[in-house]
């Protein structure tokens, strides 16, 4: 489908605006690639009645989608990651590595960084190597490694500025030196895949860290006498949570008690995606591990660990709407506003604001997808769902 040039003006009308304000029944204009206004334009265009507008997606945490990997070293592999997840309304995403030699690494990186430069992609997370041996996942075990500020800093360096988030175990030598390296080099600290225990955990957060890498998954669990890294990150404001909500990674009511305790304002839903996202199940790669996937659930072939996931945020969307119960409003927080403002993109992305790109998805009366603009450029056409 050809899109169209950003210099057109397009009004839809009809639909539901989920605005930082609440929920309104208006029309939004969009003009120029930008949102010009959310208020009613008497000139008319595409009905959208029955239908949630709601802003682009942002997704901080993924690692492939369509058959393709980011860590695959290839554009090509990388754009077909993009567009899977585009087509199911994240409009901006960084570009998640997965545990590997350090060269290795750093040649991603440089790949990378070329499609951060082209707008493709908002920046790169490094997910590994420094984490925990004893909360790996689905990472070699043998490529892992203690978080020495040099090779902390060799990875960003090899980013050429692109470099936006760091997942490392703070507990590990170098752990909390690594965390304030980032913290200076405007790089957020994520913990996760991680073993230490709550004072370790308070400790990195004090260092600088602000994200906690998928909360409760590669982690020690919440215990009465030993409250972990789970309590130190979810009580804390400075930190925002990542949650995979696919039904596999969380119960209901642990997304709830994440959504209660750390409040809407500091959730941010990720994906977490492998190159299975959008695929049907069969073996696909995840760096050097392989990966089965049956009826949507990866595991790694050894050892049965789960392995990320075959999310996509529309799925997210719609189940923490009509499944948790969730608020749509507090949704649209967690799946655009807050990631957006995590990344210090809040002035152009994240919410139905005039002045801000046209990245926009639209869901139908029950919240499935039913399309997606990206800087006033229809990627998936209402009409032609």
């Amino acid at each position: 489908m050809a899109a169209q040039h950003t210099d057109h003006r397009e009004v839809l009308t009809g639909a539901r605006l989920v605005l930082p304000s609440g929920v309104v029944r208006d029309s939004l204009t969009v003009e120029g690639g930008r949102i010009a206004a959310n208020r009613y334009d008497e000139r008319g265009g595409t009905d959208l009645t029955g239908h949630w507008i709601v802003p682009g997606f942002v997704d901080i945490h993924v690692h492939g989608g369509g058959g393709a990997s980011f860590s695959a070293g290839t554009a090509e592999e990388a754009l077909t990651a993009v567009g899977t997840h585009r087509a199911h309304g994240t409009t901006t995403m960084l570009a998640s590595t997965v545990t590997g030699d350090l060269d290795d690494l750093a040649r991603q990186a440089a790949v990378l960084s070329e499609l951060v430069e082209q707008g493709e992609l908002a920046g790169i997370h490094f997910e590994g190597p420094f984490i925990s041996p004893h909360r790996c996942g689905a990472h070699e075990p043998t490529l892992l490694r203690d978080p020495d500020p040099a090779d902390v800093r060799k990875l960003v360096d090899a980013a050429r500025g692109a470099a936006r988030m760091m997942t490392l175990a703070p507990e590990l030598p170098g752990g909390l030196e690594s965390v304030r390296l980032l913290a200076g080099h405007g790089v957020i600290a994520a913990v996760g895949h991680t073993d230490g225990g709550y004072d370790a955990t308070l400790e990195a957060i004090d260092a600088g860290a602000t994200v906690a890498t998928h909360l409760f998954n590669a982690m020690p669990g919440l215990a009465h006498r030993a409250p972990g890294p789970v309590a130190a990150l979810l009580g804390d404001e400075r930190v925002t949570v990542e949650l995979i909500n696919d039904g596999t990674h969380l119960h209901p009511a642990v997304l709830e008690l994440a959504f209660r305790t750390a409040g809407a304002g500091r959730v941010a839903f990720i994906t977490d995606a492998m190159g299975a996202a959008g695929m049907s199940d069969g073996r696909y790669p995840l760096g050097p591990l392989q990966v089965e996937v049956k009826d949507g659930v990866a595991r790694l072939v050894e050892g049965g660990s789960i392995a990320g996931s075959t999310l996509t945020l529309d799925t997210a969307f719609r189940r923490a709407v009509t499944i948790d119960k969730l608020p749509v409003e507090q949704v649209v927080q967690a799946i655009s506003g807050n990631p957006a403002k995590l990344l210090g993109l809040y002035d152009s992305i994240g919410s139905l604001e005039p002045g801000k790109d046209a990245d926009l998805v639209v869901l139908d009366d029950d919240f499935a997808l039913a399309g997606v603009m990206r800087k006033g450029e229809w990627v998936v056409r209402p009409t032609d769902r």
